[in-house]
């Protein structure tokens, strides 16, 4: 079954690398999270998941190590909830992906005037005031990127969304050079959002 039509999760933000989100090692400003689930679904009634295949950072048609932070990741959380990994016939499917983007912000800010008095006009020795020269705005451009990553996880049976969260916010360097941290990180805060626990087991 191809399920990579069925299940789409749209995560604007880590170029694969910087997937993360990295988002959430933002470290000047506080990543924005956003989740939401469907208030009909018992979560308690799910025991087992797998993923989508392909998952949405494998595009590529190869797994990437974006996508191997991803699942250990989400494998660790899904665990601590008492949901199984299976290789068929799961209960949930879990799709990820990540994404980022540049963007420019255009700054100007004002510069101060200043006064010829000294130099070549020190002739006029202070008996009055030089003229002031006015100065252009001070003109900055800074670009950065903005890593989203995404979670979506639904009921394989019905194929319905039951849950997705997803966290936008800045990429530093240091999150684009090592992101298995900060993927750890965004996906261990989108899951704190997690509403259920899966079913005991018989």
């Amino acid at each position: 079954m191809n399920t990579s039509g069925i299940y789409r999760i749209t995560l604007r933000a880590a170029a694969l690398v910087g997937s993360v989100l990295l988002v959430a090692a933002c470290a000047e400003e506080k990543p924005a999270l956003h989740t939401d689930y469907d208030r009909g679904a018992n979560f308690a009634s799910y025991r087992t998941y797998a993923y989508v295949n392909p998952v949405g950072t494998d595009k590529a048609g190869y797994s990437s190590l974006i996508t191997q932070h991803f699942k250990q990741a989400i494998d660790a959380q899904m665990g601590m909830r008492g949901y199984q990994k299976v290789d068929s016939n799961p209960d949930l499917l879990v799709n990820f992906n990540a994404n980022a983007v540049e963007k420019t912000d255009v700054r100007s800010t004002p510069s101060s005037s200043v006064t010829m008095g000294t130099g070549y006009y020190g002739y006029r020795g202070g008996m009055y005031a030089s003229m002031p020269v006015y100065s252009t705005p001070d003109v900055q451009t800074v670009r950065y990127k903005v890593g989203t990553a995404n979670i979506d996880i639904v009921d394989a049976r019905e194929k319905k969304l039951l849950w997705t969260g997803a966290m936008e916010g800045k990429l530093t360097e240091e999150v684009m050079k090592n992101p298995q941290p900060a993927i750890e990180n965004v996906v261990t805060q989108l899951f704190a959002q997690f509403p259920g626990h899966a079913a005991p087991a018989h």
